[in-house]
């Protein structure tokens, strides 16, 4: 991940003074801080994420500002603890394969407010990381199977803000977030749009490792559509992602 210099000592004071006695080091955190893959018209691009298609310079970078993804968020004892607590509520449901807007396939989802405290301690450093302090008081989770996936959409703003954190658990994945717009996303097949005008169109592959928190704000929220590829589409820089059962716990702000 590439920060600005304000950015990296505002992050760097943050993780000193909240994360050192929840098990998860200092050192370890800022050691995702990646060199960059490449650089397109001088915007360093973190080793997270790939670009594709021509990218207007202004767009790369507010992308590129607003797309973080923190590698080893969690430590593999803190998964396993909120595994713990979730794991028998969604062992008493079903998958899904009809969602109300048709945005996702093979899933089972609930919400919770309150957590274990060591759980909840644990969203609490999600929330000064991406939130400074504020979320909505639920929590979002969203158990997607081996063979589910997520399409392409656009995150309404009836039901969150500007930002969305998310931790995920069980298993790599590759989200793709693809440009869009207004005219487009009141089409009824926008999301075919991409795969019918792929030329035209510029997008971001991100790895989502397991046990990080990926960041998702401003622009990187409302005009670009976001999904999880399927199994056999997860590849990352020419490289496979095994991916497989996936749950992500998310956190919202205020609409």
């Amino acid at each position: 991940m590439i920060l600005t210099t304000g950015k990296w000592l505002a992050v760097v004071k943050l993780l000193s003074s909240r994360l050192s006695n929840h098990g998860t080091s200092v050192r370890k955190l800022c050691s995702t801080v990646k060199a960059p893959n490449n650089k397109l018209s001088n915007v360093q691009v973190p080793a997270y994420l790939t670009l594709h298609g021509q990218w207007p310079q202004e767009d790369r970078q507010h992308f590129i500002d607003d797309m973080t993804v923190l590698e080893d968020f969690i430590s593999e004892e803190e998964e396993q603890t909120l595994l713990q607590e979730i794991e028998p509520y969604l062992k008493r449901m079903r998958y899904e394969f009809d969602h109300w807007d048709d945005a996702i396939h093979g899933y089972r989802e609930t919400e919770r407010k309150h957590w274990y405290p060591a759980n909840r301690a644990v969203f609490d450093r999600v929330k000064e990381v991406a939130f400074k302090g504020k979320t909505l008081p639920y929590i979002h989770v969203l158990d997607l199977a081996k063979e589910g996936v997520i399409k392409p959409h656009v995150d309404s703003v009836r039901y969150c803000g500007s930002t969305i954190g998310g931790i995920s658990l069980l298993s790599d994945s590759v989200m793709r977030l693809v440009r869009t717009n207004d005219e487009e996303q009141t089409n009824a097949e926008y999301r075919q749009i991409f795969a019918a005008n792929r030329d035209d169109k510029y997008w971001s592959d991100i790895f989502l490792a397991r046990r990080s928190l990926y960041i998702m704000k401003d622009t990187a929220r409302y005009k670009y559509t976001h999904e999880i590829l399927a199994g056999e589409d997860s590849v990352f820089s020419e490289r496979k992602v095994d991916k497989g059962r996936r749950i992500s716990i998310i956190c919202r702000n205020d609409p």
